[in-house]
């Protein structure tokens, strides 16, 4: 099936965690790779740094199911510090999850709600209940 999902995880500390999912792996469910986003994006230099607080994703087909279970999975140095934002093709905005006790959880934004479409979507369908 071909859909798009962008994923984006924000962590402190956790270049060496995150660091496998930049390199391709043949025993994953999913072939994409997490790009580093380092501080010389925001700082406009190009130059690099050893710290990077952000990666990105863009899923070109349904097979990242098993994506949100591995990242809860993972030895998180600050794991108060983990955010996952998601948005699927279907997705009005971006989802945020979060790990509480454990385990990654979704943080529910006033006026929006989540409709679980299974073999349309991972996560379900994120609707913003405001628009018009």
């Amino acid at each position: 099936m071909s859909r798009y999902a962008e994923v984006m995880v924000l962590a402190r500390n956790a270049e060496e965690v995150m660091e496998h999912l930049t390199r391709p792996d043949p025993e994953r469910e999913w072939h994409q790779c997490f790009t580093r986003v380092d501080d010389s994006v925001f700082e406009g230099t190009g130059s690099g740094s050893q710290e990077c607080y952000a990666w990105v994703v863009q899923f070109i087909r349904h097979n990242w199911g098993g994506l949100l279970a591995h990242l809860e999975s993972l030895p998180w140095p600050a794991p108060h510090s983990v955010q996952v934002l998601v948005r699927d093709e279907e997705d009005d905005c971006f989802g945020l999850w979060m790990i509480y006790d454990g385990k990654l959880t979704e943080v529910p934004f006033p006026r929006t709600s989540r409709h679980l479409a299974p073999g349309v979507s991972v996560t379900g369908v994120l609707r913003r209940t405001d628009r018009g």
